[in-house]
C-alpha cells in the first residue's frame, strides 16, 4: 500500500526549513482539506510568504503546488472506492497483468500470497503503543465498552464485542433502531470506550460517534484503513490495518487478525478475573440451557 501524502509531509518534515514546516503544519492540521486552499490562504494560515508555500511544495518533491493537489485528489480517489470502481480496476490490472511462462502459481496461490503479505504488513505497522493504549482501555474493568461498526465491518464489532462479553462486564454493541441508538448515545460518558470500525467508504455516523464520545470526556478507539476514517481525527486511538485484496472488496481478513491479538492481549491483561468470569459465563449458560 502507497504512503498517502500525509505520511510523505510527516516523513520529510524535517528536510524542510522552519518556515516551510510551518506550512506542513498547517497542511497536516486541516488534511486534506487545506491542501485545496489557495497558495494565498496558507501562507496567511502559516504566517508565510506565498514562495515559501510554493518552495515547501517542492521540497516535499512535486514540481508546484498543483502537482501536490493532484497527488491528493488520485489519492481520495482510492480513498472513496466503491467496489464497483474496484471491480472495474481488478479487470484492467488482470488484462494487463502478464504470467511468466511456465508459472506455476494458482489463483488460491495467488490469493493466499496476497493475503498473507497483507497481514503481515498490518503487524509490521500498527505501532505498539496504539495497541497496547487499546489493550489498557479495553482491559480496564471500571470502562464500559460500546462497539459499533459499518455495512460489512458491523461483524467485526460484534465478533469483538462477543469476546469481551465473555471475560469482562459493562460490553455493548450499539442499538440499530433509532429509539434505542438515541438513547445509548445520550449516556455515553467519561468513563466510556467507544470502539468504531469504519472502512472506505466511510459512514458519517462513526464520525459523529467518535466525536460526540469525544466531547462526552469518553476514549475513542478506531479501526480503519490506510486512507484513514474521518473518525479517527477524533480518536485515542487508531489501528490502520491494510485491505489489499484482488476483488472488488477490500479484505476484513488483517482487521480480524488485530482484533484476535487484541482479544488474547486483553484477556491476558485481565487475568484471573477474567478466567472466573468465563467459568460463570458457561456455567450459567449450561444451566438455562444455551450450552
Amino acid at each position: 500500500m502507497s504512503p498517502t501524502l500525509a505520511d510523505e509531509i510527516r516523513g520529510r518534515l524535517g528536510e524542510l526549513s522552519p518556515a516551510e514546516r510551518k506550512v506542513a503544519r498547517v497542511l497536516l492540521a486541516g488534511y486534506p482539506a487545506a491542501v485545496f486552499e489557495t497558495v494565498a490562504t496558507i501562507a496567511e494560515r502559516a504566517g508565510v510568504s506565498a514562495p515559501t508555500v510554493l518552495r515547501c511544495a517542492s521540497r516535499l518533491g512535486f514540481k508546484g503546488f498543483p502537482d501536490l493537489q493532484a497527488a491528493l485528489r488520485s489519492e481520495l480517489d482510492a480513498r472513496n472506492a466503491s467496489p464497483i470502481t474496484l471491480y472495474t480496476a481488478a479487470e484492467t490490472s488482470e488484462r494487463e497483468a502478464t504470467v511468466p511462462p511456465g508459472s506455476a502459481a494458482t489463483p488460491l496461490g495467488e490469493r493466499s500470497a496476497l493475503v498473507q503479505q497483507a497481514v503481515s504488513q498490518t503487524f509490521e505497522e500498527v505501532a505498539p503503543h496504539e495497541f497496547e493504549e487499546a489493550v489498557s482501555l479495553l482491559g480496564d474493568p471500571r470502562r464500559r465498552v460500546h462497539l459499533a461498526g459499518g455495512r460489512f465491518t458491523h461483524l467485526l464489532a460484534e465478533y469483538l464485542g462477543l469476546h469481551l462479553m465473555q471475560f469482562r462486564d459493562q460490553v455493548s454493541l450499539l442499538p440499530h433502531k433509532d429509539v434505542e441508538r438515541t438513547s445509548f448515545l445520550t449516556q455515553l460518558a467519561r468513563r466510556d470506550v467507544t470502539v468504531l470500525f469504519d472502512y472506505r467508504r466511510y459512514e458519517a455516523d462513526k464520525t459523529l460517534i467518535a466525536e460526540l464520545a469525544r466531547e462526552r470526556g469518553g476514549k475513542v478507539i478506531v479501526f480503519t484503513d490506510p486512507w484513514l476514517s474521518p473518525a479517527a481525527a477524533h480518536a485515542d486511538v487508531v489501528l490502520i490495518t491494510q485491505v489489499s485484496s484482488d476483488s472488488p472488496y477490500d479484505s476484513l481478513t488483517p482487521a480480524l487478525a488485530i482484533v484476535e491479538s487484541l482479544v488474547a492481549a486483553v484477556l491476558d491483561r485481565i487475568g484471573g478475573t477474567g478466567h472466573e468470569r468465563m467459568k460463570e459465563a458457561e456455567r450459567i449458560a449450561r444451566r438455562t440451557g444455551l450450552l
